[in-house]
């Protein structure tokens, strides 16, 4: 498998990782991004750069994406220039977070090509694109699982979610709503144990230690809150676009999602104030500013 010639369009913060871990495991890579200095790290170590996602299908049998939007993708996939209009690939395997209606309508617009979408969304942030402890959802036919399974592992822990494209992105922008869902409720908690003069460490160690232990808790909090560093790894832009699309998703299927709402306002509020390119932390950071105090320790 490590013979073979993988396509990847996407180089950027995770994309750029995920790459490299497959450079790492001896495949030969074709790359393309918008962004000519992502592409410069890669490049560098051996990878051959394409000038378009169709050039990248016309050098490999397996092109990976890993995207910030789903009109992105959907360009790449289906656009003139895109993943359609290569003369080679047979598989595309999508990293990016799309939701299930992107991923339904790529899968149909590749039928005509003969095509195969894999749907596999990760999880994980930077780190574990960096370390290949990622969360990987996939779903595409059996088949196809097989075939690319050997690529994904390099990535992560591999979750086989069914046949039916979609499926993979429900499950992840379940997971991406309760992370966000976290962050918002454990900034107004420990905004409030502050204003009430808990040491905000010494109230996320105990939260730690108790029943309220979550990922930001654990992790976000004292990463990029507690220091005041407000840079996690993950924007804002990104975090409000995953919790919408998981609401609309939702409340399509006819799923209420009281709390979710309420998720995607505070993301609203946070893009609006501190812009789409800041760090999702600077949730904490509007619960600051309402409640006049600093959660540092």
């Amino acid at each position: 498998m490590a013979a073979e010639t993988i396509g990847f369009v996407g180089t950027g913060r995770m994309g750029g990782p995920m790459a490299g871990r497959l450079l790492d495991a001896g495949y030969s890579l074709c790359i393309y991004d918008a962004q000519a200095e992502a592409t410069k790290p890669l490049v560098a170590r051996g990878a051959r750069l394409a000038k378009s996602p169709a050039e990248v299908a016309s050098s490999a049998d397996i092109v990976l994406a890993s995207l910030p939007t789903p009109d992105i993708v959907k360009a790449v996939a289906l656009g003139p220039d895109g993943i359609v209009a290569g003369n080679r690939a047979t598989v595309l395997i999508d990293l990016s977070t799309t939701g299930p209606g992107a991923a339904k309508l790529i899968a149909k617009g590749f039928e005509a090509r003969n095509l195969t979408l894999v749907d596999a969304p990760v999880s994980g942030g930077i780190k574990g694109a960096v370390n290949g402890t990622l969360a990987v959802m996939v779903s595409c036919p059996k088949a196809t699982y097989d075939r690319v399974e050997p690529i994904l592992k390099h990535f992560g822990k591999l979750f086989y979610t069914g046949d039916k494209p979609g499926t993979a992105q429900t499950a992840k922008l379940a997971n991406n709503l309760m992370a966000a869902a976290a962050l918002v409720i454990t900034s107004e908690a420990v905004a409030m144990g502050v204003k009430g003069g808990v040491n905000a460490k010494v109230l996320i160690d105990i939260i730690n230690a108790s029943s309220g232990r979550n990922s930001a808790s654990e992790d976000k909090f004292p990463r990029a809150v507690l220091p005041g560093t407000f840079d996690f790894g993950f924007t804002t832009g990104l975090s409000y676009k995953d919790v919408r699309l998981c609401v609309d998703e939702a409340e399509a299927m006819g799923v209420p999602m009281v709390c979710g709402s309420v998720v995607r306002q505070m993301l609203a509020i946070t893009n609006a104030k501190y812009g789409a390119s800041s760090d999702f932390t600077s949730i904490a950071k509007v619960l600051e500013e309402w409640a006049g105090v600093e959660m540092r320790g």
